[in-house]
């Protein structure tokens, strides 16, 4: 049983599903009341989460998932119909398998309250649930910034309309118009991302649309380059990025397409761009806020991350970019932490303990050009010391090799198997 289990976990670490009919710690005991979990969010540790409770835990458990949309829009790979390499059709997947196949219990509403005494949640379509555990995976919100609107000033961080207004107005630009954009502070979704997205609008308005006169600006919230800093900024100098570090927005202009900022202790600065993308500093979903899971002044929700159980409130659990773990905040190692908790869950259910050395670990693709992109993987681990999750010594790899093209085309099959074990 300690072997079996050991490879399912190393697996889950890897981000690798296992199908098995009845999970090992639901198996020796159905009881006459099934449990409801119930997960509110279906994106990357959303519908993993959903999916793999009924895979592991069977007939031994009710499993509903509670998502707005039909479809979710996957920010992976989402700069790639920037350039008109993907479209947002082709990076939008359904819940049907989730249903069909696995017998999940889909309801598309939103959550209107959660009692957390009585365990049960009110929706939108005034429908009230009553839950043995409840995983809250609801994404990143936006911190609001002075002026910005975001139907004229795009910030395409959740993928799909977002994204296509972006496209549209990048293709709208002509040689010598300027494309503004900006970076949060960290910690924020896909750490690589804003940076890749950059190098992707900076290539396709040279190289595919054949400019010569546009320019590309950075304000950069943070002191310098998040991640894979050496190969993001000799990306940036090849293609003349102007990239400015610790620039803080103050406001927008949403019509004139403006941007007001400052950096360190300087005056404010100004800019006006053709197409301006503002990314907004961000926080944990608002549910996170509404329910009082997020710590004071704390814009993430702090868990435990042996089975990311809330410190605040017993039998709710927290996933994927809202959870306050150090962890990254990005689609694969959500997909990984929503494996962990799901077996945590069924263990609980069954009133045994999590696995005491849960791992995750989080890989990343980013293109930098239309033929060329780097990566970047990491595997986490639990320290009972300070019990938080850490990075393994020497399971972590930089993107050392730069952009290259066989990343290029390792990054579709990294995403296609990321896609398929989520949403398949």
């Amino acid at each position: 049983m300690s072997t079996q289990f050991s490879r399912r976990s190393l697996l889950k670490a890897l981000g690798i599903g296992v199908a098995v009919g009845l999970s090992p710690t639901l198996a020796r005991a159905v009881t006459t009341t099934v449990p409801h979990v119930i997960v509110v969010g279906g994106g990357f540790a959303g519908a993993t989460a959903a999916k793999y409770l009924k895979m592991w835990g069977g007939l031994g458990v009710q499993v509903t998932l509670i998502e707005a949309n039909p479809t979710y829009a996957s920010p992976i790979l989402s700069n790639l119909v920037l350039n008109g390499q993907k479209t947002s059709a082709e990076l939008s997947f359904g819940y049907a398998s989730h249903n069909q196949k696995y017998g999940v219990n889909i309801i598309h509403a939103t959550v209107d309250s959660i009692d957390k005494v009585n365990q049960s949640i009110t929706l939108s379509d005034t429908q009230t649930l009553s839950y043995d555990r409840l995983i809250l995976a609801p994404g990143i919100d936006f911190m609001p910034v002075v002026g910005h609107d975001f139907d004229k000033v795009p910030h395409a961080w959740k993928a799909g309309a977002q994204t296509d207004l972006l496209k549209t107005q990048i293709d709208a630009m002509a040689d010598g118009d300027a494309f503004v954009m900006t970076i949060p502070a960290a910690p924020y979704r896909c750490p690589p991302g804003p940076y890749e997205r950059a190098c992707v609008v900076a290539d396709y308005l040279k190289n595919s649309k054949g400019f010569t006169n546009c320019t590309v600006t950075v304000l950069d919230a943070n002191p310098g380059i998040t991640v894979e800093a050496t190969t993001f900024g000799n990306a940036f100098t090849g293609y003349s990025v102007t990239y400015i570090p610790s620039a803080v927005v103050q406001s927008v202009n949403s019509d004139t397409k403006t941007v007001t900022y400052s950096v360190s202790s300087g005056s404010a600065q100004t800019l006006t761009a053709k197409t301006l993308n503002v990314i907004p500093n961000q926080k944990a979903g608002q549910i996170i806020f509404d329910a009082g899971l997020n710590t004071v002044d704390g814009n993430w929700a702090p868990v435990n991350p042996l089975d990311y159980q809330s410190t605040l409130a017993s039998n709710i659990h927290i996933i994927g970019d809202s959870q306050g773990t150090g962890q990254p905040k990005a689609g694969h190692i959500g997909n990984s932490e929503a494996k962990v908790c799901a077996d945590a869950v069924l263990r609980s259910l069954n009133g045994d303990q999590p696995d005491p050395a849960p791992k995750t670990n989080s890989a990343c693709y980013s293109p930098i050009s239309s033929t060329t992109a780097s990566w970047l993987t990491a595997v986490y681990e639990y320290d009972s010391g300070t019990q938080q999750m850490v990075p393994v010594p020497g399971a972590s790899y930089p993107a050392s090799e730069g952009a290259t093209t066989n990343n290029y085309r390792n990054m579709f099959n990294w995403s296609g198997n990321l896609f398929a074990d989520t949403f398949a």
